[in-house]
């Protein structure tokens, strides 16, 4: 069985490829993933975004890893690289994508800002999952969805030597593709079509235990 063959699979089903464009907001997801940060503040500083947002409090990964939220964290990370301080927003209380989109629409209108064009920043193999719940959770925006430049075999290396293994990578893969199916039929996602060949790669992924991130 060729863990990473499977993996590549559900790599490219994630990954939506859409083509970046300036926008009124940059909108980065929190995450342990600071390329995501990285990318973020690439973009502002090439002037594809006035302002930039990042959202995150802690999550199940960041929790144990970090002293400050993920929207801290990245900021921190974007102010390094030459990002004014006062074009960043941070929203540092959600823990999962839902509460990213409705924690970000709230701090925005308590600001009494009404962007209406992003451009999205979210780790390559999490492209579709963001990219379905704002359309469900946020249809009035226009956004583009983009993540950092990396291959699967790239982001395979990084996660060898990262903060989390590459096991539990390919089961995060493996979790979020479950999502993308159960949510898109309960109403958090928009319905998106999983190919036969993703499924394959998913339930040879399972069986191969890689099911740490599945929901109950």
């Amino acid at each position: 069985m060729n863990i990473d063959y499977y993996g590549k699979i559900l790599w490219n089903y994630h990954k939506l490829n859409q083509k970046s464009k300036s926008a009124e907001i940059i909108l980065g997801f929190g995450s342990h993933d600071l390329h995501v940060a990285r990318r973020c503040a690439e973009l502002f500083l090439k002037g594809y975004g006035d302002n930039i947002i990042f959202t995150g409090g802690f999550g199940r990964i960041t929790k144990d890893i970090w002293n400050m939220t993920e929207g801290e964290k990245f900021a921190e990370v974007a102010i390094n690289m030459g990002v004014p301080k006062n074009k960043i927003i941070i929203e540092n209380e959600a823990s999962n994508t839902g509460e990213n989109i409705s924690k970000t629409k709230k701090l925005l209108n308590d600001l009494d800002l009404h962007p209406f064009s992003f451009l999205v920043v979210d780790k390559p193999y999490r492209e579709r999952r963001t990219f379905a719940t704002i359309k469900k959770q946020w249809p009035e925006i226009d956004f583009i969805i983009t993540s950092p430049k990396y291959s699967f075999e790239e982001y395979c290396e990084f996660y060898s030597n990262g903060e989390i293994s590459k096991d539990e990578f390919i089961s995060i893969m493996v979790g979020d593709l479950q999502r993308i199916d159960l949510y898109g039929k309960n109403g958090f996602q928009v319905e998106q079509e999983i190919p036969h060949n993703v499924w394959n790669a998913y339930n040879n992924l399972v069986s191969l235990k890689y099911n740490k991130h599945l929901c109950k």
